[in-house]
């Protein structure tokens, strides 16, 4: 019977006096609200489950896990993961020469020597070594200049991996050129370079900078726009297959993403 009554002698003794945390009471419940002593009951009562304790993340957006601050973890990973297993069932149709392929080499050979033949090769010319990787380098000293150190060896790393995992796809599908009988052209090189060079040059650009509206979206239209004129290039002059630039188109945004998110976690942090 005493343990009954405790609970109202408890809030009649309090007077003025701040109420007493009683042993065994969550601690989470103990902080909040200015005023309120509890985080987000604005009726002084305190929250019935634990997920009333959590702070919001950046921007006011609830806490969440990497790899985006601030935002669901899903929305990030499942647009990539859709990307993979696009990618996957690219290079198994290659690698069998399945349907897909069959229907790619005649959409292809519709497209090709269509367009300003200088036009082409100068979009083609976007996906080279000589023109996407000194881009990519001008990014990289700018943005050690502003005193960034891991990002710029992040978006090196990143630059490194293309040739890393394109030419051994290309040596173990052997895929044939359109328009002659070279081998190794799956998937294209040219546009993979030209998607991580451009897209790791915006992703530096936007880390380093607290850009403007029209900022925020010049570099990463920038780069999307390089990349599919690349790849549309490469089609229209008949050096790749229109399966070879999409699979890249693919990989490029995988590529990308850690060095993306390392980027986002350092504007959070502010430094």
């Amino acid at each position: 019977m005493r343990e009954t009554h405790r609970p109202r002698e408890t809030a009649g003794d309090s007077g003025p006096e701040l109420p007493r945390r009683r042993p065994g009471r969550a601690s989470v419940h103990g902080t909040g609200a200015s005023g309120s002593g509890t985080p987000h009951r604005s009726d002084g009562r305190p929250p019935h489950t634990p997920r009333g304790a959590r702070r919001p993340g950046p921007a006011g957006h609830p806490g969440t896990t990497p790899p985006v601050p601030g935002w669901p973890a899903s929305l990030v990973l499942a647009p990539l993961m859709a990307l993979v297993v696009l990618f996957g069932l690219i290079t198994w149709q290659v690698a069998v020469g399945g349907p897909l392929v069959r229907l790619d080499e005649r959409v292809g050979e519709s497209l090709f020597r269509r367009g300003p033949a200088a036009l082409t090769q100068l979009f083609s010319d976007l996906g080279g070594v000589p023109v996407a990787l000194p881009v990519l380098v001008c990014a990289i000293a700018y943005a050690l200049w502003r005193g960034a150190r891991r990002l710029p060896v992040y978006a090196a790393l990143t630059m490194a991996a293309v040739p890393a995992l394109v030419i051994p796809l290309k040596v173990a599908t052997a895929r044939q050129g359109p328009l002659t009988e070279a081998v190794n052209y799956y998937p294209s090189g040219h546009t993979a370079t030209a998607a991580v060079a451009y897209g790791a040059s915006a992703l530096l650009l936007l880390a380093v900078d607290r850009p403007t509206w029209l900022r925020a979206w010049l570099p990463p239209a920038a780069s999307v726009l390089l990349t599919a004129a690349t790849g549309v290039g490469l089609v229209l002059h008949g050096y790749h297959w229109p399966l070879d630039v999409l699979a890249s188109w693919c990989l490029g945004p995988v590529l990308l993403a850690p060095l993306w998110w390392a980027g986002r976690r350092r504007a959070a942090n502010g430094r």
